[in-house]
């Protein structure tokens, strides 16, 4: 499962796969009005002379000309494709660069482009003159001109779409639409609080397990997925502990531990002998690839916004509207999060734990969030008025204690910088005018 999802991933970040298929379409079209225009009787097609009166040279000719503008218009979308992608990547950061790969709009266009010129060459073929068995596709030929029209379209389209998607708007926008996608797979259950004490009580036990033993990973990677209900059957089955040490979002590199395992507590002295077999079967459960991907790592889509704030707030940018609409969205994601509730660390099965998982916590996701746009963002008091504003928007949507009191240290450390790197005393009267309002809401 975990590498039919891994594939579906990378197929939908391809620029190939959506234009393959429409190619595939457009051939099975092609053939299929071949093959009713054989079938058509010509005095049918007589009776319409305006709407089929091509003769086999006016068919020709008109397909030819057709399939080579549409194959210099596919040449021309795929290099405004990568330019644009050079440029948001090179003016916000590069990992935005596989977003516009993903883009399905994209995909569309390049694939439409193509598949008509794989339709004219398939219909072409067909045509013959007057010195051969005459046959011209009149439907077909009617089929490739109404593709051609429709093509005029798709370019106006995609002109439009590569100007939109290049605003940083619309860039947050779609980062921000797809991480809160990310956040209600993951937190699926809204208003939780977080971890127990009686849950860390029951992690620090299953932790005092000695006799561990090593669970290296196969392949160097970032963790994409993992089947931690996979994983907890397998622990089952086997009546072992198992304790990941990567969790998704985390690179591994070839021969680094992935997960360590250990007899359960109701056979604490059993010897578990490590073998090729068993660190394939653990490794199956994990799922590595080159890069981060955004459907299972909402903290990858935080991690994006924060780049494109960085590189406005560097000094040779000094973009602070920039910033602020990345301040916006973060809130709007760890608004998300801290309304909803964390999976239990330590998994279990019939009352036994069974598996200890690695993953964020509110905290991390606070801190990812804030603290390098914060530091980044030293002097300029608009950037911490809005730090303030955006972490009293996340503060109204929890009433857990431990997560409110992640958000007052960031609200102490933003004083101290505010006090440390602003100069004038309006710019510091303001920011602590908004301190006190921020207090007031955490203290609420």
């Amino acid at each position: 499962m975990n590498k039919l999802k891994q594939m579906l991933s990378d197929l939908r970040a391809s620029l190939w796969f959506v234009p393959g298929v429409m190619i595939i379409v457009s051939i099975a079209l092609a053939l299929a009005l071949i093959e009713v225009d054989s079938s058509v009787k010509a005095e049918w097609i007589a009776d319409y002379p305006r709407l089929f009166g091509l003769g086999a040279d006016g068919a020709r000719g008109m397909l030819t000309a057709i399939a080579g503008s549409m194959l210099t218009v596919a040449a021309l979308t795929f290099s405004l494709t990568l330019n644009s992608v050079a440029q948001a990547s090179a003016q916000f950061t590069p990992r935005i660069f596989r977003n516009f790969m993903r883009d399905r709009a994209n995909q569309f266009v390049l694939g439409y482009f193509v598949s008509v010129f794989v339709f004219c060459l398939l219909v072409l073929r067909t045509i013959r003159g007057a010195d051969e068995l005459k046959f011209v596709p009149s439907f077909a030929v009617l089929a490739g001109l109404i593709l051609a029209v429709g093509g005029v379209l798709v370019l106006i389209f995609f002109i439009h779409h590569i100007a939109d998607s290049l605003q940083i708007t619309t860039i947050l926008d779609k980062i921000t639409g797809e991480t809160k996608e990310a956040v209600e797979k993951m937190f699926p259950q809204e208003l939780g609080e977080a971890a127990t004490e009686g849950e860390k009580v029951e992690i620090r036990q299953a932790e005092e397990v000695k006799e561990w033993k090593k669970i290296p990973a196969l392949q160097a990677g970032y963790v994409q997925d993992v089947n931690t209900d996979g994983l907890l059957k397998y622990a089952d089955e086997n009546k072992v502990l198992i304790k990941m040490r990567r969790g998704i979002g985390q690179f591994a590199g070839r021969g680094a531990t992935l997960a360590e395992i250990a007899p359960d507590t109701e056979t604490p002295n059993r010897e578990i002998k490590i073998n090729r077999a068993k660190i394939k079967e653990i490794n199956d459960f994990f799922s590595l690839d080159r890069h981060r991907t955004i459907e299972q790592d909402a903290g990858f889509g935080i991690r994006q916004i924060v780049d494109i704030a960085l590189k406005a707030l560097s000094p040779g940018v000094n973009d602070t509207t920039t910033a602020i609409s990345c301040i916006d969205n973060l809130g709007e994601i760890v608004g998300e999060i801290a309304r909803r509730k964390m999976p239990a660390r330590v998994r279990s099965k019939d009352d036994a734990p069974r598996v200890i998982v690695v993953a964020p916590d509110f905290q991390d996701y606070v801190e990812t969030a804030f603290d390098q746009i914060r530091i980044s963002g030293k002097a300029n008091f608009a950037i911490f008025e809005r730090l303030l504003t955006t972490i009293m928007f996340v503060a109204e949507r929890t009433t857990d204690k431990t997560r409110r009191a992640a958000l007052r240290k960031q609200i102490d450390l933003i004083g101290e910088y505010a006090a440390q790197t602003l100069e004038t005393d309006y710019e510091k009267e303001k920011v602590r005018l908004r301190l006190m309002e921020s207090e007031k809401v955490i203290s609420e």
